[in-house]
Formats: structure tokens, sequence, C-alpha cells
């Protein structure tokens, strides 16, 4: 697998995926460990869109650190495998084992800002998150668990209440896309 070769592949959904697209890009050629943290620029992250088989919901956490909804993600910690990284971390987060990626491929791509704050007792600087998202599907019956370190509460939310829930503006319209792009694609 190469990551630089599957974000080139991918078509984006908006003139605002090709412009982050084109800027991830970018980065891959002035960096050689955007795959760690040891970046403090810039490193990637891969999130998980988790939506039931109807498609009419989608997964949501409470994030402790934004104090907002917010879907599931994490850091690429070294590897490559973004996909993989998006499953551990959707297990690792709410607890669900029964998850199916809908498809392979890269869902959406974004650039995400992420200002300064503390983590763990630790300073962390204002870097950016060259996030990858993948589509992830779920039942709404199988039992949840929170990660305390990491967020209070997790909820199923219609498309629209998800959007609503959330109170970062920026993440409001990355919401709003993967919305658009799943009813679009039903």
């Amino acid at each position: 697998m190469n990551l630089k070769k599957e974000i080139a592949k991918y078509v984006p959904y908006n003139l605002q995926e090709g412009k982050e697209q084109e800027v991830m890009l970018k980065y891959f050629d002035t960096f050689d460990n955007l795959l760690t943290r040891e970046n403090e620029f810039a490193h990637l992250t891969a999130s998980a869109w988790i939506v039931n088989p109807e498609r009419t919901k989608v997964l949501m956490a409470y994030h402790n650190i934004y104090q907002s909804w917010s879907w599931i993600g994490g850091h690429a910690d070294g590897n490559e495998d973004l996909l993989q990284v998006a499953l551990k971390e959707t297990t690792e987060e709410t607890g669900l084992v029964n998850i199916v990626p809908i498809m392979q491929d890269i869902y959406s791509v974004e650039i995400l800002g992420v200002p300064s704050h503390i983590k763990k007792g630790s300073p962390i600087a204002t870097h950016l998150h060259l996030n990858v998202t993948y589509l992830i599907e779920a039942t709404e019956n199988e039992e949840t668990t929170v990660k305390k370190d990491e967020n209070s509460a997790i909820k199923w939310m219609e498309l629209n209440e998800a959007v609503e829930a959330c109170t970062e503006p920026e993440m409001k319209l990355i919401y709003q896309k993967l919305n658009e792009k799943l009813t679009n694609d039903k």
C-alpha cells in the first residue's frame, strides 16, 4: 500500500476536497514523517463516519477535549493502513466489534486545524491533521461503551441531528458534506 498514491487517486467530492487533497500531497513531498506525531506541523489521522445499515443514522461521541459531538478517529501513529486505523479507533472509542467498512476506498479527505491544548498533562501546539475518512457500518442494537479518557457519551443520531449537535462550525461543514455524500450515494 502506498498512502500517497491512495490519496492521489481519490476523486474529490467538491472543490474544497480537491484543494485539501492537493495540499496534502504537497505535505507528502515536503515531509517524510507524516505518519507520526513527531511531525508537530502536520500528521495523518483517520476518521470513521459510522452509519447504520439503512444509512439514516450516524454514531457520534461527545469528545472531551473539544466539548462537542464528534465523529470517531485518531492518529496514524506509524500505520500507513488508515482504514485499519479507523477500524481500530472505532472499536477502542465505542466498544463496537461488529463493524464493516462499506468500501475499502477513501470516503473523504480533510485538513483539520487543531488548536493548542493540553493532552494527558502535556501541552500540544497548534497543528494540522491530514485526515482521511472511511465509511463504516454498524448496527444500532450493538452495545457501546465510553472511552473515558477520550469521550463522555456515545449516541446514534439522525443525520441532521448529528450536524446540529456539533458545536464546532468547521466540523459542521464536514459532517454536512459526509451526510450529503451518503444521501447522494443511495
